[in-house]
């Protein structure tokens, strides 16, 4: 008996110290954080508003998004960088010019 819970005992110590395959965190979520975190650090370099990057990127964790902006922010501090806004194109139609506006009703052809 003695002998079974020596080796119980032994054979418990060395698979504690295993890394099995499968069971540790999935690395889709870490790369979802990372990518988050990224994307705040853009938005503070393209001298975005967080509530900006919210609405710009809804499905990124806002936790990470926050982090990559705070941290973006404190080394763009530390290194006197100025950021540089973005520029972001319009929809192709989403507003006609002014000229195309019309005014006044059409003129009814009888």
């Amino acid at each position: 008996m003695p002998r079974r819970i020596l080796l119980a005992a032994t054979v418990v110590s060395l698979l504690s110290g295993c890394d099995i395959p499968g069971l540790g965190p999935d690395p889709r979520i870490a790369q979802r954080e990372e990518e988050a975190k990224a994307i705040g650090g853009a938005c503070r370099h393209a001298l975005r508003g967080l509530e900006d990057c919210y609405a710009l990127n809804p499905k990124a964790s806002k936790a990470a998004v926050f982090n990559g902006w705070k941290d973006m922010d404190l080394y763009m501090r530390e290194n006197k960088i100025e950021g540089s806004p973005s520029v972001m194109g319009k929809a192709p139609g989403a507003a006609k010019p002014a000229s195309d506006i019309e005014t006044e009703p059409a003129e009814k052809k009888s």
